[in-house]
């Protein structure tokens, strides 16, 4: 199997209209003081850590000034007059540990040239490391493209919709019905796809050509034919903590996850060679004419069993066939008993009752995904109120300054830009995830409903390990059996079946 290594891009729209600046988005990501000259704001990040390289790639129609940050970005700015404009496109992503910091540089400037920069984009990205494991890159891009003088050109056209006779549609307004045609094919909804994608490709290019095993995989485990619940995205803060030893929410549900998807691949593997093992039972039993049509019964091939045991143990001494006989008569009583209990007579009842275990554990999986995809949200939900509710009071103050002493308030945002940002992020996640309307946050019924949760997936976990006990007693069954139906072949088929039993 060839070892998978994390893959995680994202992309977003830096939006005037929910108060970001592309400025202040590049001052960020380049750890840079840049000024907006669109709202006159400064925004200092030279004291932030982790940023270990930046650049900035050009078609080649763009005007030499633009690779300078400032230029470039204010350029944007000041081009973008509405106030819900969308002024760049960002992607992050996660950096394979296994390459260097130089082929980390090539694989992002690779990337960015043949998907990006070859179409007329403009280019800013930031690898950020802080050491801890979690190397990502940034890329910001303009979205509006540039002409063959090198200034700003239209995003899209307006076209007027025709009737079935080709006259133009009139609305109630008195104004003529238009639509908008975008003219660079930049914000088709396919090319996310197209680019994750090619994330992908490029990294495992990249990951072969350095003699790297690991290899990323850009779809959801579903698309790849897993069947698998899917583990939670930790983030910088739960994986440092659980460096150190704390263990976090966010780890413990990825190890029950972790825990519960190594179970069910050990019954799905399990029940598949038992299937398989019935079923070539089948195909010989159709090829044997001389046998009775009827499936075997189980009752005596396990008495025969226990006498080819005792059989075998006469060559031993007295006191070892004792206790020998001692433990195949709880194995055949054990197994007699799951059999009775099951209401098992033959092969081909046998077979019936593991489909049916194998229905059961599926069934189990299946509310545990559910389980598992709530618990997640209750995460990010409890996560981000908790965040909403305690830093709140300090981004009502910093309202309170907007109007005049732009001293003041600069200062306030300085000191308090860390608490800012994650009340931003909640703001967001929690508009975009919450009905409309809602104005206490039910923090306390979410931490209830994930402790429900979270019982529930233990239960369901205890009852997949009954699962799978019974999916052992019944491989001791099959291996009583094997012995019984070989005891009764000619020699050369008894070795055949021996090797065949081997090679599987």
């Amino acid at each position: 199997m060839i070892p998978i290594a994390i893959y995680h891009w994202n992309i977003g729209i830096v939006s005037r209209g929910k108060g970001k600046s592309a400025v202040a988005a590049a001052a960020y990501r380049s750890g840079e003081k840049l000024t907006n000259e669109w709202d006159g704001m400064t925004h200092d990040y030279t004291r932030k850590g982790g940023v270990v390289h930046t650049e900035i790639m050009l078609p080649p129609h763009a005007p030499p000034s633009l690779s300078d940050r400032s230029t470039l970005w204010n350029s944007v700015e000041l081009y973008e007059k509405a106030g819900n404009a969308q002024l760049a496109r960002e992607i992050d992503a996660a950096l394979p540990i296994e390459l260097s910091r130089e082929e980390q540089i090539r694989l992002v400037r690779e990337y960015c040239s043949s998907q990006f920069v070859s179409r007329g984009m403009c280019v800013d990205f930031a690898i950020h490391d802080t050491d801890s494991g979690n190397p990502h890159c940034h890329i910001m891009l303009t979205m509006r493209p540039l002409n063959e003088r090198g200034t700003w050109a239209a995003k899209s056209k307006k076209e007027y919709d025709l009737d079935e006779n080709g006259e133009h549609i009139r609305l109630p307004s008195g104004r003529y019905k238009t639509h908008k045609v975008d003219l660079t094919g930049w914000n088709d909804k396919d090319n996310t796809l197209l680019w994750r994608k090619a994330w992908a490709d490029f990294t495992n290019d990249f990951l072969e050509r350095n003699g790297s095993p690991e290899r990323i995989d850009h779809r959801s485990n579903a698309e790849r034919g897993i069947d698998e619940i899917p583990t939670v995205h930790m983030g910088v803060a739960a994986c440092q903590m659980e460096k150190k030893g704390i263990a976090t929410e966010k780890g413990e549900l990825n190890r029950s996850i972790q825990k519960t998807n190594r179970l069910i691949r050990e019954i799905r593997a399990q029940i598949g060679k038992l299937k398989e093992w019935i079923a070539d039972l089948f195909k010989a039993r159709e090829t044997a004419p001389k046998q009775p049509p009827q499936s075997p019964g189980l009752a005596n091939l396990l008495m025969k069993y226990l006498s080819v045991q005792r059989e075998k143990s006469r060559k031993y001494s007295q006191r070892w066939q004792q206790q020998h006989t001692a433990d195949e008569l709880k194995t055949i009583a054990a197994a007699v008993n799951y059999l009775s209990e099951h209401s098992i007579s033959t092969l081909d009842e046998l077979d019936a009752s593991l489909s049916s275990v194998s229905d059961r554990a599926y069934s189990i999986r299946e509310g545990m995904k559910t389980a598992e995809q709530r618990m997640k949200k209750l995460q990010k939900l409890i996560e981000y109120g908790k965040n909403y509710t305690e830093y709140k009071p300090i981004h009502d103050e910093l309202k309170k300054l907007q109007n005049g002493w732009t001293n003041k308030r600069d200062k306030y945002e300085e000191a308090h830009r860390a608490e800012l940002t994650l009340w931003d992020a909640a703001n967001r996640y929690l508009h975009a995830h919450l009905p409309e309307g809602v104005k206490t946050l039910p923090i306390s019924a979410w931490e209830k409903e994930y402790t429900a949760l979270k019982a529930q997936r233990e239960a369901e976990y205890d009852t997949l390990k009954e699962t799978r006990a019974e999916v052992a007693e019944l491989q001791k069954i099959r291996r009583c059996v094997d012995i019984a139906l070989r005891a009764d072949q000619p020699e050369q088929t008894r070795s055949r079946t021996k090797r065949h039993e081997q090679e599987r």
